[in-house]
């Protein structure tokens, strides 16, 4: 056998590769919908199809623990939270005016330069990397949890605490009294 077909390069994508990059068109897809829909509800539900495809990626990636703690962190609590949030202070269900700024072409710039940054950042840093699919896993649970609570304790505690701020403002918001008509 020839060392062209024992290990496929970039011209000879696998199954898997292919799904990757489908799930992640679709998932920009999805996110680009989020970000420029202009009823916040239905913004909720594309981040709720963003971040499945976030999760199948991580699937694809044979990281099945981060995987089910996307799916149930994000996907399960961030944005029901949100959906709470936007229930408790009475944001408008359809077309929102005030969901547009403006500041379309700003925000335009600003994301294109941003994601150009953060593929450089990665291209940069991966360049000569190789994921070897049939080796030892290297998502698993067990070292994903180690490095999870031993280096990222305080910035996933921090996550919490913003999460319950970000509530208690919520229900404060909603329960605000009307001080022209002194109700509730």
């Amino acid at each position: 056998m020839s060392l062209a077909a024992a290990h496929s390069g970039f011209l000879s994508p696998t199954g898997v590769e292919i799904a990757f990059v489908l799930v992640g068109i679709a998932t920009l897809g999805a996110a680009l919908v989020t970000v420029s829909t202009k009823q916040l509800v239905h913004a909720a539900l594309w981040l709720v199809v963003a971040l499945g495809g976030l999760a199948v990626e991580y699937l694809l990636l044979t990281a099945e623990f981060i995987a089910w703690v996307q799916v149930l962190i994000y996907v399960g609590s961030v944005v029901v939270l949100l959906l709470f949030g936007l229930m408790l202070t009475k944001a408008p269900i359809g077309r929102s005016p005030d969901a547009d700024s403006g500041n379309r072409w700003a925000a335009l710039v600003v994301a294109v330069a941003s994601a150009a940054t953060l593929v450089w950042v990665v291209v940069d840093a991966f360049r000569a990397t190789w994921i070897n699919l049939d080796g030892a896993v290297q998502g698993s649970t067990k070292v994903t949890g180690q490095i999870l609570f031993q280096h990222w304790v305080l910035p996933f505690e921090a996550l919490s605490v913003l999460l319950l701020a970000a509530l208690v403002g919520a229900i404060v918001l909603s329960r605000r009294t009307d001080r022209k008509n002194g109700a509730r």
